[in-house]
């Protein structure tokens, strides 16, 4: 790409709204956003939605609404050099939709066809299948073969004339390598004869394919760079054919890994349902920071900021060359690693919004604790979310009472039975004040004397009886809020539950 091809860095991202937001589309955006700011450029959206029968008004809402949450905003494209007076397609919430180009698109065909860098191909159907049966027999690659490269232009205004469908196809002449130095995988090579034969670029019903409304629309809005998912590799080849017969200058592109389960397949909502969609995080209680900083580090971390960065701190130090060209490994375990991070980071006002929207528990108008005791159990746990989703797993023993089931029963052996009865034994002594977390501990230590235990023998069957929990906050810390009559009354609760079962 020369120098001064394009005025400034532009870059892009092109959803299709035919399915939920993808995590991998959100990833190559933000790929694309941290580009842009490196190099003071601008970032656009733009919504391929001329897939007419795939398309859906749903999704391009779920679209939008999942890059609000993510705070990722775009620039408004500019009016470009070689346009007409605006940007066609260009709405005023600065995203250009594609299904509002066609007649720029078609106008692009017209002149390829004119110059006679593409024909109109007549091979009906039935030809075609004809044709890859032979190949097949013959135990050649199957492809389009250009039988109609050579069609006068007589005969094809004779076809033409009489009504017969056609599609129109790029021709690419004489096989040759079409090479480009990919800003992440270094020089790539492809052969025109690997791409199939002549490519359509528009079908008989005038729709012009991908690959062509995609060079138009980069082309006039300026896009300097393409960074977008490696399985685009072929297709780079075949644009690149298009911006050469248009004789536009030719944008850098570089092609990011792709996200893949631990099982080596490519993420894919078809194949892994929920996980791959980014609403699925959302109304799971992910925080948005968590799943920016999650996708933009399973490929790349920041020299300056380590795993932990922001859009902004990210873009500070960013080299393209820096990202990984392995694939990405899709890993819930560190998006909760990430998102716990972010939550236990969040000050009490800011996790009480969370909460509000996730917990069936009035936290702000509950009888049972005061404001500040609410504010005690929702931190005592806030490093143990790993989404706000979980929270009443962690704090609905503070609000309602439960049934222990087997589970949790097995965990309160004939020993941790004995540390129950030595426990209501020294409560009932009153020798425990249960306005002091010191006091409920030592306590409990001193049974742990006494009878000769320690660590999880000891503290295990008190916390399952009086949570039916294996973990949590300190046990002097859920003595003193649920109170003395509450403990009392859950730990005879549990001998009597570990009686019945046994």
């Amino acid at each position: 790409m020369p120098l001064n091809a394009f005025p400034k860095v532009r870059t892009r991202i092109a959803p299709s709204p035919t399915g939920n937001l993808h995590l991998g589309t959100v990833r190559t955006a933000l790929y694309n956003v941290l580009f842009a700011k490196k190099h003071q450029g601008e970032f656009f959206f733009r919504l391929e939605d001329t897939d007419r029968q795939r398309s859906e008004e749903q999704f391009t809402q779920e679209i939008l609404e999942g890059f609000k949450w993510l705070n990722i905003s775009w620039d408004t494209p500019e009016v470009p050099l070689h346009a007409p007076e605006t940007l066609v397609g260009l709405g005023e919430d600065g995203i250009v939709r594609q299904s509002l180009r066609e007649a720029v698109h078609s106008s692009y065909i017209e002149r390829l066809i004119n110059e006679g860098k593409a024909y109109r191909c007549f091979a009906t159907v039935e030809e075609l299948d004809a044709m890859r049966e032979a190949q097949k027999a013959r135990k050649e690659i199957e492809k389009y073969d250009n039988r109609s490269r050579a069609l006068s232009k007589d005969d094809s205004e004779k076809l033409l004339s009489e009504g017969k469908p056609y599609v129109v196809r790029l021709n690419l002449g004489a096989d040759h390598v079409i090479t480009w130095l990919d800003l992440i995988r270094g020089e790539v090579s492809i052969n025109t004869k690997d791409l199939g034969g002549d490519p359509v670029i528009q079908k008989s019903t005038g729709q012009v394919l991908y690959n062509f409304a995609v060079v138009i629309d980069d082309y006039e809005m300026q896009i300097s760079h393409i960074l977008r998912g490696e399985d685009h590799i072929s297709n780079t080849a075949k644009q690149i054919a298009i911006y050469e017969a248009l004789n536009f200058p030719i944008p850098a592109f570089g092609h990011l890994p792709l996200i893949f389960t631990k099982d080596k397949q490519k993420l894919s909502k078809r194949k892994h349902g929920d996980i791959a969609s980014v609403n699925t995080y959302k109304t799971q209680g992910y925080l948005a920071k968590a799943l920016v900083n999650y996708l933009l580090g399973t490929s790349y971390n920041s020299a300056k900021y380590g795993e932990i960065f922001t859009i902004t701190e990210g873009a500070e130090d960013f080299q393209i060359t820096s990202v990984s060209k392995s694939p990405a490994i899709y890993d819930i375990q560190k998006l909760n690693w990430y998102n716990r991070d972010y939550i236990s980071k969040l000050n009490y006002q800011e996790i009480l919004t969370y909460v509000s929207r996730f917990s069936k528990f009035d936290l702000e108008n509950n009888s049972l604790f005061n404001s500040s005791q609410i504010q005690l159990i929702v931190e005592s746990i806030q490093e143990s979310l790993d989404k706000f989703e979980q929270i009443d797993e962690h704090i609905n023993y503070f609000f309602e009472d439960f049934k222990l089931d087997d589970s949790t029963l097995i965990t309160i052996a004939e020993e941790g039975k004995e540390v129950i009865h030595e426990f209501i034994s020294l409560i009932e002594s009153g020798s425990l004040d249960f306005a002091d977390q010191n006091s409920i501990k030592n306590g409990i230590n001193s049974i742990g004397e006494k009878l000769n235990l320690k660590g999880k023998k000891l503290f295990f069957p008190i916390r399952v009886a009086i949570s039916a929990k294996t973990s949590g906050p300190e046990l002097g810390f859920i003595a003193v809020l649920l109170g003395k009559e509450k403990i009392v009354e859950r730990l005879n609760s549990a001998l009597l539950e570990t009686s019945h079962r046994n």
